[in-house]
C-alpha cells in the first residue's frame, strides 16, 4: 500500500519561505514521478512542480518557476517543496502526488488525472 503523508507549510508574510515535505512509504517502483499541485478557494487544482527518480527531471509551473525548488532526498523516500519569495497569490492547500507507472510525457505528468496516490493536503497561506 502507497501511502503520502505532508508536513509543513502553514501561515507566513509575502517574501517569506516556506518547505513542504512528502513522505512515502510502500513505494516499490524504480521510476516514478512525484509532483505537487494547489488548489485556492474557488479555483481548479494546478500542477506546481513535479520530479523523476533521482531527480533526473524537474518541472515546474510558469507561476512558480525561479521561487520554488522541488527536490528528493537520496533514499528517495522524501520530497520537498522549498517555496521561496512566497506571494499572496500562492496561498491554497497544497498536495503531493506519486505517478508510478508510465508513460511519463511533459504533458501527462503536469495533469492532477495522472496521479494515483496523494497526500493528505497541506494549507499554505501568504499574508500580504
Amino acid at each position: 500500500q502507497v501511502r503520502l503523508v505532508q508536513s509543513g507549510g502553514g501561515l507566513m508574510q509575502a517574501g517569506g519561505s516556506l518547505r513542504l515535505s512528502c513522505a512515502v512509504s510502500g513505494r516499490t517502483s524504480s521510476t516514478y514521478f512525484m509532483a505537487w499541485f494547489r488548489q485556492a478557494p474557488g479555483k481548479e487544482r494546478e500542477f506546481v512542480a513535479a520530479i523523476s527518480q533521482r531527480g533526473s527531471t524537474v518541472y515546474y509551473a510558469d507561476s512558480v518557476k525561479g521561487r520554488f525548488t522541488v527536490s528528493e532526498d537520496n533514499d528517495g523516500d522524501t520530497v520537498h517543496l522549498q517555496m521561496n519569495n512566497l506571494e499572496p497569490d500562492d496561498t491554497a492547500v497544497y498536495s503531493c502526488a506519486a505517478r508510478l507507472l508510465g508513460p511519463f510525457s511533459a504533458t501527462i505528468i503536469k495533469l492532477h488525472s495522472a496521479y494515483n496516490y496523494w497526500g493528505q493536503g497541506t494549507q499554505v497561506t501568504v499574508s500580504s
